[in-house]
């Protein structure tokens, strides 16, 4: 099985064209935020689906399996750190007085 021949298997490919759609027609700060949650997501599912075909033996390289649970994982954390630093901005300026 070559480095790429898990992703023959299931949607994953057709996740990352829904992504590419959208992102090329959302430009503002809210499509933007909206497509990288959507991308987080993307990995979580790719993940998951990942997982769930290891566990019914479908998967021989575990090596993707866990670079796919990595990439899912870092990528929640830096959006829980960026959520973090958005909400103490928040808060900083509702401090600020007028």
């Amino acid at each position: 099985m070559g480095p790429n021949g898990i992703t023959k298997i299931g949607n994953l490919n057709l996740n990352n064209k829904i992504l590419n759609k959208q992102q090329s027609k959302d430009s503002s700060f809210e499509g933007y935020l909206k497509n990288a949650l959507d991308k987080v997501n993307g990995l979580q599912v790719e993940a998951d689906q990942y997982k769930q075909l290891l566990a019914t033996g479908q998967v021989d390289n575990i090596h993707q399996v866990t670079i796919a649970a990595e990439k899912a994982d870092i990528a929640l954390q830096f959006t829980m750190t960026v959520r973090g630093k958005i909400l103490d901005a928040y808060n900083e300026i509702m401090r600020m007085q007028i």
